[in-house]
């Protein structure tokens, strides 16, 4: 089985693979089942997210798991780092998730989480893909796993989020938060609310199609509308299953993951409580990576994804990492990217120093970077084109020592990512279309 069952990734699936559908879902309850239960498991919870899709999927998982009898709790909609929270907890020997993350409604994944709230141990992964050969045998009627429902799931989710930011009190801060439709719309709000903020809530009426639709993390330009309309302190965005956050300071302009990670490594820093340095990826901005040296903090780049930004943690031992899209990862915290506590951490440094979100903001700008998305056919082995990597070279040796290039085929669709930073964006601009020009006509 591809191990892109394993993520996020579309009904549809990833390019060349088949959808993913209920009969398969089902027999990876099943196998999921079996492998726990040999290992001693008795116990897996199933969450989702708002789409529609989830409702099938959740039904099949729980018919698969059931037979291979293993019990199940359903959490219902939760955002996935609650899922991951509440494996830990409530002593599960591993947590489902239902999502696709900020995809649209159309798609839809399965991820796992293995007891300790993290990735799912890779041999367990492996055993569970062999299984998936096997013929389904259901046990012994009076073997079946049993199911309930988890009704406080939410209560103490939001209660833990809390947790995570000590002394925190938020009063006299009004927040514009936008759930995207999504998995946090019945919690992030309610987290802020109960510190103290005015909270004026958007993105917060799923109806299982408009998940991350002109909403959330991807989506912010509503968000940065109604923070200024509001005259709100600042915005706040989560994606579809919320372990992605963007926010928006007061004058309605983005703040990205790299200039949040910042602010939250700063404090850290200055408090002695980093530990180590900080992670980010290949999409990182430069100015992130600059900004931290000032500090004395060392940084690394992992490849672009979640999973490798956890790698490069638990490489080097460190606490703190992160993308620009959002996901932040504070391993002090809590133990994968949570949209709704890294937000807690970023209003914690803002309190504590006494700044705006622009303010902190400032003190870490991003140099102009340009991305631009070539989709084609022939993506694999566009590195072999020669006139391709003749333009790279040429690209390469104008920027020099005051940029950088990134060209990234997608995991998941036909097309490859050209990036180009530097410290000028005219230039930028210019050599970005001209690259992305060059690769378009050799994966055409």
């Amino acid at each position: 089985m591809s191990r892109k069952y394993f993520g996020t990734d579309g009904i549809r699936g990833t390019v060349g693979e088949p959808p993913i559908t209920p009969d398969f879902v089902l027999k990876l309850g099943w196998a999921a089942g079996r492998v726990l239960a040999a290992r001693g498991g008795s116990k897996i919870l199933i969450g989702k997210d708002t789409r529609i899709s989830g409702y099938m999927f959740e039904s099949a998982l729980e018919a698969g798991i059931s037979s291979a009898g293993v019990d199940v709790r359903l959490l219902g909609p939760m955002p996935t780092p609650a899922i991951a929270y509440l494996t830990r907890t409530l002593h599960a020997q591993a947590g489902i998730v239902i999502s696709a993350s900020h995809n649209p409604y159309t798609d839809n994944g399965i991820k796992f989480f293995g007891g300790d709230g993290r990735k799912l141990n890779e041999q367990i992964e492996e055993e569970i893909e062999r299984m998936l050969d096997e013929p389904i045998a259901v046990v012994a009627t009076d073997k079946l796993g049993k199911v309930r429902r988890i009704d406080d799931a939410r209560g103490r989710y939001i209660e833990f989020c809390k947790s995570t930011a000590p002394g925190l009190s938020l009063k006299g801060l009004k927040i514009v938060v936008d759930t995207a439709n999504g998995a946090a719309y019945h919690i992030t709000p309610d987290v802020f609310e109960e510190l103290g903020a005015t909270v004026v809530a958007i993105g917060n009426r799923p109806d299982g199609f408009n998940i991350n639709r002109e909403c959330g993390s991807t989506h912010p330009d509503a968000l940065c509308q109604r923070v200024v309309d509001e005259g709100a302190d600042l915005g706040v965005a989560l994606d579809g299953d919320a372990d992605r956050l963007i926010m928006v300071d007061d004058q309605g302009r983005v703040v990205d993951g790299d200039q949040l990670l910042y602010i939250i490594a700063r404090q850290r820093h200055g408090r002695g409580a980093l530990k180590g340095g900080v992670v980010g990826t290949l999409m990182s901005n430069l100015g992130l990576e600059l900004a931290l040296h000032d500090l004395g903090i060392s940084f690394v780049r992992a490849k672009v994804g979640d999973r490798y930004v956890m790698e490069q943690l638990e490489e080097h031992n460190w606490l703190l990492g992160g993308e620009s899209s959002g996901h932040l990862v504070c391993l002090d915290r809590t133990s994968t990217g949570d949209g709704t506590v890294a937000a807690l951490q970023v209003l914690a440094a803002l309190c504590e120093q006494g700044v705006t979100l622009r303010e902190a903001a400032a003190a870490a700008p991003l140099m102009p970077q340009s991305l631009i998305n070539v989709r084609g056919a022939n993506r694999d082995g566009f590195m072999d084109d020669t006139a391709m990597t003749a333009v790279l070279h040429e690209v390469e040796q104008e920027l020099g020592s005051n940029g950088r290039v990134l060209l990234r085929p997608s995991g998941t669709e036909p097309l490859v990512r050209v990036m180009v930073e530097g410290r000028d964006a005219d230039q930028v601009e210019r050599l970005c279309q001209r690259l992305a020009d060059a690769v378009q006509t050799a994966i055409a």
